[in-house]
């Protein structure tokens, strides 16, 4: 009987673990509503398996300036996932790194518009260097990858 009662919970409990480890990942992105690179870049994330909260602004550099993103590594529009912010058009490699790595940082950005990145059109010119954004609020940021 214990066997029984074993296997009968176990045929519960597998499939509500998976469905629990197959949660998409919540990010919000606050983006210039004329910005289409914006849009493309969340259709990027959502491809990738985010479920993604909009939310347009005309204000950026406050989202910015009260996420501690120093004015050299502001990117296009600024995502929060995690707990960590994500500025410009960071690949979702890089994301999904950030997040299983956790390190002690408030986030990390490819800073500007760089060609070719996710949700840019044109053709990639050379790696992208994607920044540490500290805690300390340091002006000498280390990188945190290369793609």
């Amino acid at each position: 009987m214990r066997i029984l009662l074993s296997l009968l919970l176990l045929t519960v409990l597998v499939p509500a673990c998976a469905a629990l480890a197959e949660e998409p990942l919540k990010a919000t992105v606050y983006k210039d509503p004329n910005c289409g690179c914006c849009h493309n870049y969340v259709s990027y994330l959502r491809e990738n398996g985010f479920e993604v909260e909009v939310v347009d602004t005309g204000d950026l550099p406050s989202i910015k300036q009260s996420h501690g993103v120093p004015e050299d590594l502001a990117g296009c529009h600024s995502t929060i996932v995690g707990g960590y912010v994500v500025e410009g058009h960071v690949p979702v490699a890089i994301v999904n790194r950030l997040l299983q790595e956790k390190p002690q940082i408030l986030g990390i950005s490819l800073p500007g518009m760089p060609l070719g990145s996710p949700g840019m059109d044109g053709d990639k010119e050379g790696p992208f260097v994607i920044y540490e954004i500290a805690k300390d609020g340091s002006s000498s940021p280390k990188v945190y990858a290369t793609e």
